[in-house]
């Protein structure tokens, strides 16, 4: 085998353990939430490297489908969960 290719698959191999590893940590915790705003409901499930980081991303996700502009998204955010699971 030439040495170039060597090298190349080395490379490679080693670019694929460094994107796994560091992404291996950003499903450290998993949550589904509810949300209910304006009398419409919606669910999301968000993984994030920490619980706080896994809720905000449900929620926001969440609001994204039942609250319409910027004043609407915001308040929908602020809003407690109507449910909250977690999953991992």
């Amino acid at each position: 085998m030439k040495k170039a290719a060597l090298i190349g698959i080395i490379f490679v191999i080693a670019v694929i353990a460094a994107i796994y590893f560091s992404t291996a940590n950003l499903a450290a915790h998993r949550v589904e939430i509810c949300m209910e705003f304006k009398g419409l409901s919606s669910c999301a499930t968000a993984s994030g490297a920490t619980e706080e980081v896994a809720r905000r991303s449900a929620i926001t996700t969440a609001c994204a489908t039942i609250s319409s502009g910027v004043t609407d998204s915001i308040a929908c955010d602020q809003t407690p969960p109507k449910k909250l699971t977690w999953l991992k």
